[in-house]
């Protein structure tokens, strides 16, 4: 079979197809025979070695979320698993024909929902719906979402309409991506490239952000901090800026609170409401609720363009990689 590692640090032209046995699944695992496979933006940052939060021992292979059907089972899986359709989370080396994932965290992908949609039903959906209910969203308030043309930022506007929420404000970095961000629902877009952004939610938000989702960190994540109303709560889910400030105490004096997420954590936390939450997504998508959009379906020998593609930042929806 074929798959992509890569044995230098660098840009996406270190991604090297490659042949490799076929993976035998261990225990607690399955084999996937991949349809298709959506590429992650933190894994370009991954391979270029950028920062001390991004650094893996080569050699390296880019993370994907796989939709495949089951086509092997190891020790302790029902064979009667043989043949589902389902969604999963796989690390290492997402990028090939065959892929190796853990049987407790497979999402059931339904027939009818495309490789597109059905490539958020282990992370980005999942992430979304659970970061507004770790910011304790109640009806009518202010959202603000970062990264709103984004996988789980697009996904997080279209869920916080659905869980009741007031305004939402969404933040992009060009007109294409704020004019998605509104298609999506997003009652406010704002560049977040401009020098006054914050000025510009508090021109939307003139009493403050009751829920501020951040996956970027650094002065984004404190400038949001800044913008919240009393009793208002931020939930950072990542560091994409690749900067780990230290948040000073008296920054949350003002009745505000900063929650920390990590899909993984939450995983082994609750693991019954994390799966649930996976069939509550899947519910969303298949009937139309939630939608995304499909920026590009490459061949995996294109794995380089599709790394290429996600450095540009102008793409909007999932980059797929197809077998």
């Amino acid at each position: 079979m074929r798959r992509v590692r890569y044995y230098r640090y660098g840009g996406p032209e270190v991604l090297t197809v490659e042949e490799a046995e076929l993976p035998v699944p261990g225990p607690g695992q399955v084999r996937l025979r991949a349809e298709a496979i959506g590429a992650n933006y933190v894994d370009t940052k991954i391979r270029a070695n950028a920062g001390s939060i991004f650094v893996r021992p080569l050699p390296g292979s880019p993370t994907g979320d796989v939709v495949g059907t089951i086509d092997a089972v190891g020790p302790g899986v029902d064979a009667a698993r043989l043949g589902e359709r389902v969604t999963a989370l796989v690390d290492p080396d997402a990028f090939a024909d065959f892929a190796l994932a853990d049987a407790a965290w497979l999402a059931p992908a339904p027939a009818g929902l495309d490789a597109g949609p059905a490539s958020l039903l282990t992370v980005a959906g999942p992430v979304a719906l659970r970061v507004l209910r770790a910011g304790r969203l109640a009806a009518g308030e202010t959202v603000l979402v970062h990264s709103g043309a984004g996988a789980i930022g697009g996904l997080a506007i279209q869920l916080a309409k659905l869980l009741g929420a007031g305004t939402v404000i969404a933040t992009a970095s060009t007109a294409d991506k704020l004019r998605h961000a509104r298609d999506l629902g997003a009652d406010v877009g704002v560049d977040y490239t401009a020098s006054d952004w914050p000025e510009q939610v508090r021109a939307a938000a003139p009493g403050g952000v009751d829920l501020a989702l951040d996956a970027v960190g650094g002065e984004t994540l404190f400038a949001s901090i800044g913008l919240l109303a009393p009793l208002g709560r931020a939930v950072t889910y990542g560091a994409a800026g690749g900067d780990l400030i230290s948040i000073p105490v008296q920054s949350l004096f003002g009745l505000k609170t900063v929650t920390g997420f990590s899909l993984l954590a939450w995983r082994a936390a609750r693991p019954e409401q994390a799966r649930a939450e996976m069939t509550e997504v899947a519910g969303y998508l298949e009937d139309g609720r939630l939608r995304t959009e499909v920026a590009a379906t490459l061949p995996l020998t294109e794995a380089a363009k599709a790394h290429h593609l996600l450095e540009d930042r102008s793409t909007i929806g999932r980059v797929l990689l197809v077998p």
